[in-house]
Protein backbone atom coordinates (compact mmCIF):
# COMPACT_ATOMS: atom_id res chain seq x y z
CA UNK A 1 0.00 0.00 0.00
CA UNK A 2 1.63 3.18 -0.85
CA UNK A 3 1.44 6.47 1.16
CA UNK A 4 -0.66 9.52 0.61
CA UNK A 5 2.57 11.37 0.35
CA UNK A 6 4.91 9.37 -1.69
CA UNK A 7 2.03 9.24 -3.86
CA UNK A 8 1.35 13.05 -4.49
CA UNK A 9 5.56 13.01 -4.97
CA UNK A 10 5.29 9.89 -7.64
CA UNK A 11 2.17 11.73 -9.46
CA UNK A 12 3.94 15.09 -9.46
CA UNK A 13 7.45 14.03 -10.69
CA UNK A 14 5.94 12.24 -13.09
CA UNK A 15 4.39 14.91 -14.81
CA UNK A 16 7.32 17.20 -14.37
CA UNK A 17 9.37 14.41 -15.98
CA UNK A 18 6.72 14.27 -19.09
CA UNK A 19 6.63 18.17 -19.53
CA UNK A 20 9.98 18.74 -19.14
CA UNK A 21 11.44 19.91 -22.59
CA UNK A 22 7.62 20.85 -24.56
CA UNK A 23 8.99 23.79 -25.91
CA UNK A 24 7.07 23.56 -28.62
CA UNK A 25 3.47 22.39 -28.89
CA UNK A 26 2.10 20.28 -32.10
CA UNK A 27 1.33 22.24 -34.93
CA UNK A 28 0.75 25.81 -33.48
CA UNK A 29 -1.75 24.21 -30.65
CA UNK A 30 -2.03 26.59 -27.69
CA UNK A 31 -0.81 24.98 -24.36
CA UNK A 32 -3.20 23.49 -22.28
CA UNK A 33 -3.91 22.42 -18.77
CA UNK A 34 -1.77 19.32 -17.82
CA UNK A 35 -3.67 16.60 -16.74
CA UNK A 36 -3.65 15.14 -13.12
CA UNK A 37 -1.53 12.70 -14.64
CA UNK A 38 0.70 11.89 -17.81
CA UNK A 39 -1.00 9.73 -20.56
CA UNK A 40 1.43 6.87 -19.47
CA UNK A 41 -0.36 6.18 -15.81
CA UNK A 42 -3.73 6.38 -17.37
CA UNK A 43 -6.10 3.31 -18.00
CA UNK A 44 -8.29 3.28 -21.38
CA UNK A 45 -11.55 2.70 -19.31
CA UNK A 46 -12.10 5.09 -16.54
CA UNK A 47 -8.98 7.04 -15.96
CA UNK A 48 -7.74 4.47 -13.64
CA UNK A 49 -4.41 4.47 -12.23
CA UNK A 50 -2.12 2.13 -14.27
CA UNK A 51 -1.37 -0.04 -10.68
CA UNK A 52 2.28 -1.45 -12.14
CA UNK A 53 3.00 1.82 -14.25
CA UNK A 54 2.51 3.28 -10.56
CA UNK A 55 4.74 0.88 -8.88
CA UNK A 56 7.37 1.14 -10.79
CA UNK A 57 7.38 4.84 -10.80
CA UNK A 58 7.65 5.11 -6.71
CA UNK A 59 10.00 2.70 -6.73
CA UNK A 60 12.73 3.90 -9.57
CA UNK A 61 15.95 4.61 -8.41
CA UNK A 62 15.87 7.71 -10.27
CA UNK A 63 13.10 9.43 -9.00
CA UNK A 64 14.04 8.49 -5.27
CA UNK A 65 17.57 10.29 -6.14
CA UNK A 66 15.79 13.59 -7.76
CA UNK A 67 13.79 13.62 -4.51
CA UNK A 68 16.43 13.08 -2.18
CA UNK A 69 19.17 15.45 -4.23
CA UNK A 70 16.52 18.38 -4.75
CA UNK A 71 15.93 17.52 -8.57
CA UNK A 72 12.65 18.62 -10.07
CA UNK A 73 12.78 15.41 -12.44
CA UNK A 74 14.76 12.55 -13.04
CA UNK A 75 15.94 13.65 -15.90
CA UNK A 76 19.07 15.85 -14.32
CA UNK A 77 20.44 12.40 -14.27
CA UNK A 78 20.17 11.88 -17.89
CA UNK A 79 22.27 14.88 -18.50
CA UNK A 80 24.98 14.27 -15.63
CA UNK A 81 25.77 10.78 -17.38
CA UNK A 82 26.14 12.85 -20.99
CA UNK A 83 28.37 15.47 -19.38
CA UNK A 84 30.70 12.77 -17.11
CA UNK A 85 31.10 10.67 -20.38
CA UNK A 86 31.95 13.57 -22.43
CA UNK A 87 33.05 16.21 -20.38
CA UNK A 88 31.25 18.85 -21.60
CA UNK A 89 29.96 21.24 -18.76
CA UNK A 90 33.04 23.72 -17.24
CA UNK A 91 32.97 26.90 -14.98
CA UNK A 92 33.17 30.14 -17.05
CA UNK A 93 30.46 28.56 -19.86
CA UNK A 94 27.85 30.32 -21.25
CA UNK A 95 25.08 27.31 -21.56
CA UNK A 96 21.74 27.73 -23.31
CA UNK A 97 18.76 24.69 -22.34
CA UNK A 98 16.31 24.52 -24.64
CA UNK A 99 13.23 22.90 -23.67
CA UNK A 100 14.14 23.47 -20.41
CA UNK A 101 10.82 23.24 -18.09
CA UNK A 102 10.52 21.82 -15.48
CA UNK A 103 13.94 22.62 -14.76
CA UNK A 104 15.73 19.65 -13.97
CA UNK A 105 18.80 20.01 -16.51
CA UNK A 106 19.04 23.94 -15.75
CA UNK A 107 19.11 22.69 -12.29
CA UNK A 108 22.04 20.14 -12.83
CA UNK A 109 23.96 22.93 -15.10
CA UNK A 110 23.83 25.52 -12.26
CA UNK A 111 25.62 23.16 -10.17
CA UNK A 112 28.15 22.27 -12.26
CA UNK A 113 28.90 26.13 -12.80
CA UNK A 114 29.26 26.63 -8.95
CA UNK A 115 31.60 26.32 -6.36
CA UNK A 116 31.46 22.97 -4.70
CA UNK A 117 28.35 22.14 -6.97
CA UNK A 118 26.24 24.34 -4.97
CA UNK A 119 22.41 24.83 -5.65
CA UNK A 120 22.51 28.56 -4.57
CA UNK A 121 25.15 31.44 -4.62
CA UNK A 122 28.44 31.74 -6.52
CA UNK A 123 28.22 31.06 -10.20
CA UNK A 124 30.72 31.05 -12.42
CA UNK A 125 29.58 31.09 -16.02
CA UNK A 126 26.21 31.72 -17.64
CA UNK A 127 23.09 29.79 -17.89
CA UNK A 128 19.83 30.96 -20.38
CA UNK A 129 16.84 28.58 -20.42
CA UNK A 130 13.99 28.62 -22.66
CA UNK A 131 10.67 26.86 -22.68
CA UNK A 132 7.29 27.55 -23.97
CA UNK A 133 5.67 26.38 -20.35
CA UNK A 134 6.65 28.30 -17.32
CA UNK A 135 9.28 27.17 -14.99
CA UNK A 136 9.90 28.20 -11.22
CA UNK A 137 12.65 30.65 -10.99
CA UNK A 138 16.54 28.80 -10.75
CA UNK A 139 18.89 31.26 -8.65
CA UNK A 140 21.25 32.69 -11.08
CA UNK A 141 19.66 31.04 -13.97
CA UNK A 142 17.59 33.21 -17.08
CA UNK A 143 14.48 32.09 -17.67
CA UNK A 144 12.83 33.16 -20.92
CA UNK A 145 9.26 32.03 -21.30
CA UNK A 146 8.17 31.35 -25.50
CA UNK A 147 7.86 29.44 -28.83
CA UNK A 148 11.23 28.78 -30.10
CA UNK A 149 9.93 29.50 -33.68
CA UNK A 150 8.77 32.79 -32.98
CA UNK A 151 11.29 35.72 -34.14
CA UNK A 152 10.43 37.96 -30.95
CA UNK A 153 11.14 34.88 -28.81
CA UNK A 154 14.59 33.98 -30.53
CA UNK A 155 15.75 37.78 -30.25
CA UNK A 156 15.11 37.90 -26.47
CA UNK A 157 17.21 34.95 -26.67
CA UNK A 158 19.79 37.27 -28.43
CA UNK A 159 19.41 39.81 -26.04
CA UNK A 160 20.08 37.51 -23.39
CA UNK A 161 23.45 36.20 -25.01
CA UNK A 162 24.68 40.07 -24.83
CA UNK A 163 27.04 38.82 -27.90
CA UNK A 164 28.61 36.23 -26.01
CA UNK A 165 28.57 32.70 -28.04
CA UNK A 166 27.34 29.55 -26.01
CA UNK A 167 29.72 27.20 -25.23
CA UNK A 168 27.35 24.44 -24.70
CA UNK A 169 23.73 23.90 -26.13
CA UNK A 170 21.33 21.71 -24.52
CA UNK A 171 18.05 20.61 -26.02
CA UNK A 172 15.29 17.58 -24.33
CA UNK A 173 12.88 19.86 -26.38
CA UNK A 174 10.04 17.02 -27.92
CA UNK A 175 6.79 17.75 -29.76
CA UNK A 176 3.56 16.87 -28.78
CA UNK A 177 2.90 13.69 -30.60
CA UNK A 178 -0.30 12.57 -32.55
CA UNK A 179 0.37 8.98 -33.05
CA UNK A 180 0.28 9.29 -36.87
CA UNK A 181 4.08 8.08 -37.27
CA UNK A 182 5.17 10.01 -40.72
CA UNK A 183 3.65 13.02 -38.84
CA UNK A 184 5.69 12.52 -35.52
CA UNK A 185 9.09 11.94 -37.28
CA UNK A 186 8.58 15.20 -39.21
CA UNK A 187 7.88 17.00 -36.13
CA UNK A 188 11.44 15.41 -34.03
CA UNK A 189 13.36 16.33 -37.65
CA UNK A 190 12.08 19.94 -37.29
CA UNK A 191 13.20 20.52 -33.41
CA UNK A 192 16.45 18.52 -34.26
CA UNK A 193 16.65 21.20 -36.89
CA UNK A 194 16.19 24.01 -35.14
CA UNK A 195 18.43 23.41 -32.55
CA UNK A 196 21.24 22.74 -35.31
CA UNK A 197 20.56 25.75 -36.39
CA UNK A 198 20.72 28.06 -33.39
CA UNK A 199 23.55 25.88 -32.62
CA UNK A 200 25.47 27.15 -35.67
CA UNK A 201 24.22 30.79 -35.42
CA UNK A 202 25.27 31.25 -31.94
CA UNK A 203 27.64 28.93 -30.48
CA UNK A 204 31.49 28.58 -30.17
CA UNK A 205 33.22 26.22 -33.50
CA UNK A 206 34.77 23.89 -30.75
CA UNK A 207 31.38 24.55 -28.40
CA UNK A 208 29.16 21.16 -28.34
CA UNK A 209 24.94 20.32 -29.22
CA UNK A 210 23.36 17.53 -27.13
CA UNK A 211 19.44 16.91 -28.56
CA UNK A 212 16.91 14.05 -27.32
CA UNK A 213 15.86 12.30 -30.17
CA UNK A 214 13.73 8.85 -30.97
CA UNK A 215 14.69 5.88 -32.82
CA UNK A 216 11.82 5.82 -35.80
CA UNK A 217 11.22 7.28 -38.96
CA UNK A 218 13.24 10.29 -38.16
CA UNK A 219 16.21 8.96 -36.85
CA UNK A 220 18.69 8.28 -39.81
CA UNK A 221 18.06 11.88 -41.05
CA UNK A 222 18.54 13.22 -37.96
CA UNK A 223 21.58 11.39 -37.74
CA UNK A 224 22.47 12.83 -41.47
CA UNK A 225 21.84 16.48 -40.31
CA UNK A 226 23.72 15.90 -37.16
CA UNK A 227 27.18 14.95 -39.49
CA UNK A 228 26.57 17.49 -41.75
CA UNK A 229 26.67 19.93 -38.71
CA UNK A 230 29.45 18.62 -36.70
CA UNK A 231 33.04 17.31 -36.59
CA UNK A 232 31.87 14.42 -34.39
CA UNK A 233 28.75 13.07 -33.66
CA UNK A 234 28.00 10.18 -31.09
CA UNK A 235 24.46 8.50 -30.04
CA UNK A 236 24.29 7.53 -26.32
CA UNK A 237 21.87 6.34 -24.34
CA UNK A 238 21.87 7.01 -20.75
CA UNK A 239 21.03 4.57 -17.77
CA UNK A 240 18.98 7.00 -16.59
CA UNK A 241 16.80 6.69 -19.88
CA UNK A 242 14.38 4.23 -19.18
CA UNK A 243 14.85 0.72 -21.31
CA UNK A 244 11.51 0.92 -22.78
CA UNK A 245 11.61 4.40 -24.14
CA UNK A 246 13.02 5.45 -27.77
CA UNK A 247 14.45 7.89 -26.89
CA UNK A 248 18.58 8.68 -27.08
CA UNK A 249 20.42 11.68 -27.55
CA UNK A 250 22.89 12.77 -29.82
CA UNK A 251 26.50 14.34 -28.78
CA UNK A 252 27.73 16.72 -31.69
CA UNK A 253 30.97 18.71 -30.70
CA UNK A 254 32.96 20.71 -33.21
CA UNK A 255 31.07 22.87 -35.64
CA UNK A 256 31.79 22.55 -39.12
Amino acid sequence: MVGQGPLRFALCRAELDKGHGSIIGAMKKPPVSSPALPVSAKAGRGGKVNKAWLHDHINDPYVKLAAREGYRARAAYKLKEIDEVFGLVKPGQVLVDLGCTPGAWSQYLRRRLAPQGAAAGALDGKIISLDLLPMEAIEGVTFIQGDFREAYTLQKLELALDGAQADLVVSDMAPNLSGISSADAARVEYLVELAIEFAQNHMKKQGALVAKVFHGGSYNAVVARFREAFQTVKPYKPKASRDRSSETFLVGIGLR
